[in-house]
């Protein structure tokens, strides 16, 4: 990764964690992804945005691979959506081959444009919801 984009990267993540996470986890209606710590295997809750399509919830990560709810993904793809208050079960699956940009013209703008601003390694994620 480019120094900027480290910066980038960086100066993001400590944002979210110590400031809109915490805030935005306490937000009754706010979209959460709950995965499985993959060191600790506590329950990990990351407020985002998407959207659901049927039995199918899409978002985009905005820095893919680098981001620590991906990373749990990958070490265990079981992890819960809560969605206007409602939490779901599910399967997540890592979409690399899926186009981000496009994706993103799918999903709510707002969370959307903010994604391509801030992102630099955007990647899908499709989540099959059970219930």
């Amino acid at each position: 990764m480019t120094r900027p984009a480290d910066l980038r990267f960086r100066t993001t993540t400590a944002f979210q964690r110590h400031v809109v996470n915490p805030l935005a986890r306490r937000m009754p209606f706010q979209t959460l992804l709950e995965t499985t710590g993959r060191v600790s295997g506590l329950p990990r809750r990351t407020p985002l945005g998407g959207r659901r399509v049927g039995d199918t919830f899409w978002l985009v990560s905005e820095f893919g691979e680098r981001s620590q709810y991906i990373r749990n993904i990958q070490a265990d793809p079981k992890v819960r959506v809560r969605l206007r208050g409602r939490w779901h079960e599910g399967t997540a699956h890592l979409l690399p081959d899926d186009d981000p940009v496009a994706r993103l013209r799918t999903l709510p703008r707002g969370n959307s444009a903010a994604v391509r601003l801030i992102g630099t390694g955007l990647l899908t994620v499709r989540v099959d919801l059970r219930g």
